[in-house]
């Protein structure tokens, strides 16, 4: 017996026969189309070539974890000579079993011919099962694409021009073709009053109450299972009956009959309950599974966030339809109207951009860095990273990570960091610095890096399981934020981790189809047919491939080379010229002029068919074997190769700047646009493409610096200009930390007899290495990278701590307040504790506020102006008559005192002519009906102090009384 079991392990590969039937055999089993039938004529054969009735084939045999599927054919022989065999088929996933009496033993004529049968049975039943698992594979993919689109749609709903019911009723068609939702209602929750409110139903059987859409308190309906499902915050399946039962609820006929089914889901927001979506069948034949319930909870909370979008939308459109009736109070309050308008269209934006981001062909580093650029613009987004689990759940990844404190995370094992720690609670968690530190002391959490001033991470779920997680951070303790934030990522994380099923379905598949045409090629080699098919199926998938390939690199807007070809051919161009470097080449970076006013007033359509237009026109100005190509957004380039020198880069440059001149007429406008070009060459530094394309970027945006409709050449002095910018941020960082900045005072005096009156604290910057620096030569850096608030504060503590030693009272000191620091609802408070912590009156300091100050954020700055006034601290307007000068601010906000700028002051006459003592005179006039104090900035010469007080100002300051010195070289002075 053990040479039998041997043979019939041995059967691979397939052994030719000549035996008699072998053929009918052969054609019996290739006919046969699916598991089932294969199952039946395999047996039939079985039986008919060895004359026995126990013929079995089991498929497929499941191995349990701890075994190892059988390889080998097994031999039993039993007491009264029978025997079992047991023959393992597709490595162990299938068996086939067979039962041989005593006299049915003697098999030397047979076995050839068994084994033969069983290798044919083997091979067409792998077949038949690598079929079925391919067809599910694509039908599983089929689903998910659709499932996909509905989401797609249903965000799109929520900004369509449709009333909260329609778009629901569109929702509700959406879900009707993903599952059975002919009985469907929708319901919002008010946490707070235990009342719920039904947005929309279509329930055959729902009383007329639901379809009103009034609010239900919960007191009086406490036998409603929606308002258990809202309490419970979990979903519920089954009988109403059944389920009313469980929570120990009776029926209440004001809510519609019993249904045979009932499904409902919660919408969740974080973890709180904003409404639930409820499905019923009225049939017994329409029941409701598992996946039914997976399904509606996760359309459930695109719903939840459509219903929002749309309600903010109603919203913002009365509030804009109240505000518009109150044009007539004030130009500053319809100001911050359209403000808040344009606020809300960014937003509005920014999160189609987000949409646009998941449904792009690039790759997830791409969507990935998109979504960090559209998170920038609506929350600050300067700390960011993604956190991805492994596929065996053990090990966490950071594929992007951008940080001003830390370097790109390791891949680490699982342990208790912060970012595991929401990934493992799987819920989003906002924490601030005394937060963390509290579950670090209790032993939760590890925090890697630097601890932040505020966290905000979201997990990223994929069909129900935890994949990685999205965080923004924060290290400075005025930036913070909020549960609107938490929505932005949220929303995000939802379109990542679509991007991520998608992506890896597009694998499955991709992987499918190679394990079918493999096993195509070397199983069906022998069959003309098979041939001739496959032959075919391969010139289609040429055509796709070529197909794909001209989308990979070209853009789909304008038909132009995108920045993968552009790259791809700069690349080579570059190669060509280090090579020979007779081969000159250029590069040529356009950005169209103002684009976003395009979009803005006409709409992006018409911003489509600009770009289409301008790059039409931009194409037609380049001459093979010349390129143009579309970055992105209003970015195009244009590679010039083989050209003579930096003229011909000029010649085609100023070609550009002509043909964007003439207006283009789209629909019935005519869109005026110009274009800003830098210019790059060819040169022996360049080591990549994108360095070129780096440098042609910086020469554009110093043509845009420059008035732009204009081209720029890049040379050694843009890249100086960037080295210095890069250099001078660092040393403001290192300055704070080293405490280089101090306060100048000027002396502020009464200009009849010079007696100081106060003085004024101007920022100095003591660098190590460039000496004294005025504040033109850094500020505009230190706002750019956010340092400007730490220098301004450094600098009130030094100048609250001089104040004794710049003499008794009533002399007092002003200090300069940017509108940055209004942002703050907290800058009155923080003041007022600094000035008691240095033991300092109120009345010894005065803040001096321009004009861009009080238009940022109105509200906040009156409210803070009025607190610090209440406390002593009085407010002076500077600058005044460079900015708007708007007369309605000057009674609205409690100044004491307007600062008339140095350019009027500087250009006034000896006999009071001309246009700057007339603004004088008026301001002066306009201050003393208003009861504010006036001074005078920049007075140099004796004659403009002479003019200045016959226009009756008695106070001012400048160089002519003395200049601006440190505290000690002050003392000296006075």
């Amino acid at each position: 017996m053990k040479d039998l079991g041997d043979l019939l392990s041995a059967r691979l590969p397939v052994r030719p026969s000549r035996a008699e039937g072998a053929a009918d055999r052969f054609l019996a089993l290739v006919q046969t189309r699916t598991a089932a039938a294969l199952t039946e004529v395999a047996t039939q054969l079985v039986r008919d070539l060895l004359g026995t009735r126990r013929v079995e084939l089991l498929l497929p045999v499941a191995s349990s974890p701890a075994d190892t599927p059988a390889t080998r054919a097994d031999v039993q022989q039993h007491p009264d000579g029978s025997l079992s065999l047991t023959i393992p088929l597709v490595a162990g996933a299938a068996r086939l079993d067979i039962d041989l009496s005593a006299d049915q033993t003697r098999l030397d004529d047979t076995l050839p011919v068994l084994c033969e049968l069983v290798d044919l049975i083997d091979l067409r039943l792998s077949e038949l099962l690598a079929a079925d698992q391919l067809r599910q594979a694509v039908a599983a993919a089929q689903r998910q694409e659709h499932l996909q689109h509905a989401l797609y749609t249903i965000a799109d709903l929520a900004y369509a021009d449709l009333d909260m019911r329609e778009m629901l009723a569109r929702v509700h068609a959406i879900l009707s073709g993903l599952t059975y939702t002919e009985n469907l209602f929708i319901t919002l929750y008010n946490v707070e009053r235990d009342a719920m409110t039904f947005c929309y139903d279509a329930d055959q059987g729902s009383p007329q109450l639901l379809r009103d859409g009034i609010e239900m308190a919960g007191v009086d309906y406490p036998n409603s299972l929606t308002l258990a499902l809202l309490r419970r915050g979990r979903s519920m399946m089954g009988p109403s009956a059944v389920l009313r039962s469980e929570l120990g609820l009776t029926h209440d006929p004001r809510l519609g009959p019993e249904c045979v089914d009932w499904l409902g889901v919660p919408m969740m927001e974080g973890d709180r309950v904003r409404g639930a979506v409820v499905v019923q069948s009225y049939d017994e034949a329409m029941r409701y599974t598992e996946e039914d319930r997976a399904l509606l909870s996760f359309v459930a909370q695109h719903i939840l966030v459509a219903v929002s979008r749309k309600q903010a939308q109603d919203e913002l459109e009365r509030e804009v339809e109240r505000r518009t009736s109150e044009l007539a109070e004030a130009n500053a309050v319809l100001r911050g109207e359209v403000q808040e308008r344009e606020r809300a269209q960014q937003l509005q934006a920014a999160l189609f951009r987000i949409a646009e981001l998941a449904g792009a062909h690039g790759s997830l580093d791409e969507f990935y860095a998109g979504i960090h650029g559209v998170l920038g613009e609506l929350l600050d987004a300067h700390n960011f990273f993604i956190a991805m689990l492994s596929e065996s759940g053990q090990e966490l990844s950071f594929p992007y990570f951008v940080d001003e404190r830390d370097d790109r995370l390791p891949t680490r094992r699982l342990t208790n960091g912060i970012t595991e720690y929401a990934l493992r609670n799987r819920r989003p968690l906002l924490a601030h610095a005394a937060e963390i530190r509290a579950l670090i002391e209790a032993g939760e959490m590890v925090m890697f890096g630097t601890l932040p001033e505020c966290w905000l991470g979201v997990p990223l779920l994929l069909e129900g399981r935890e994949v990685g997680v999205l965080v923004v951070q924060s290290y400075d303790p005025d930036v913070g934020f909020t549960l609107e934030d938490q929505e932005v990522l949220e929303f995000a994380s939802y379109h990542i981790a679509t991007a991520l099923e998608r992506k890896q379905a597009q694998d499955r598949l991709r992987s499918a189809y190679d394990e079918l045409e493999q096993r195509v090629r070397d199983r069906t080699r022998e069959l003309e047919h098979a041939n001739v098919e496959l032959r075919e199926q391969m010139v289609v998938r040429e055509h796709i491939e070529s197909r794909l390939k001209h989308e990979a690199l070209h853009d789909a807007l304008t038909g132009l080379p995108n920045r993968a070809s552009m790259l791809e051919r700069l690349t080579l161009a570059l190669r060509r010229y280090r090579a020979d470097r007779s081969r000159q080449f250029a590069v040529l970076f356009l950005d169209l002029d103002r684009f976003k006013v395009v979009n803005d007033s006409v709409g992006h359509l018409v911003g489509d068919d600009l770009l289409i237009a301008a790059g039409r026109r931009i194409a037609a100005c380049v001459r093979d074997p010349g390129s143009v190509a579309r970055l992105g957004g209003d970015e195009f380039t244009v590679v010039l190769e083989d050209i003579n020198g930096v003229e011909d880069a000029n010649h085609v440059a100023m070609r550009i700047l002509a043909a964007l001149v003439d207006p283009i007429r789209i629909g019935d406008k005519e869109i005026y646009t110009s274009a800003s070009i830098g210019i790059a060459l060819a040169d022996p530094r360049y080591t990549s493409a994108e360095e070129l394309l780096r440098d042609a970027d910086v020469a554009m945006y110093r043509a845009k610096s420059r008035g732009r409709q204009r081209y720029e050449l890049f040379d050694q002095t843009l890249h100086e200009e960037a080295l210095h910018v890069l250099d001078l941020e660092s040393d403001l960082r290192r300055a704070i930390v080293r405490r280089e900045f101090m306060p100048y005072f000027q002396p502020i005096v009464r200009l009849d007899d010079g007696a100081i009156v106060g003085y004024e604290a101007l920022l100095r910057w003591q660098h190590k290495e460039r000496g004294l620096m005025l504040p033109h030569e850094f500020l505009g850096i230190a706002e750019d990278s956010g340092s400007i608030e730490l220098i301004d504060w450094q600098i009130y503590e030094r100048v609250f701590d001089a104040i004794p030693r710049l003499g008794a009272a009533p002399l007092y000191t002003a200090i300069n307040v940017s509108a940055r620091h209004f942002r703050s609802p907290y800058l009155a408070e923080r003041l007022l504790e600094l000035l008691e912590t240095y033991q300092v009156a109120p009345d010894r300091v005065r803040i001096e506020v321009t004009e861009g100050a009080l238009l940022e954020n109105p509200d906040q700055a009156r409210q803070t102006m009025l607190r610090l006034r209440d406390a002593g601290v009085l407010c002076a307007l500077d600058d005044f008559g460079t900015g708007y000068s708007s007369l309605s601010y000057l009674h609205r906000f409690p100044l004491y005192a307007l600062k008339i700028d140095r350019s009027f002051v500087s250009d006034l006459q000896p006999d009071l002519g001309g246009s700057s003592a007339a603004v004088v005179r008026a301001i002066r006039a306009l201050a003393g009906s208003l009861g504010m104090e006036v001074i005078a900035e920049g007075i140099e010469t004796s004659a403009q102090r002479q003019a200045l007080i016959e226009l009756d100002c008695r106070v001012g300051q400048g160089f002519l009384f003395a200049q601006p010195q440190p505290l000690p070289k002050l003392a000296t002075v006075n």
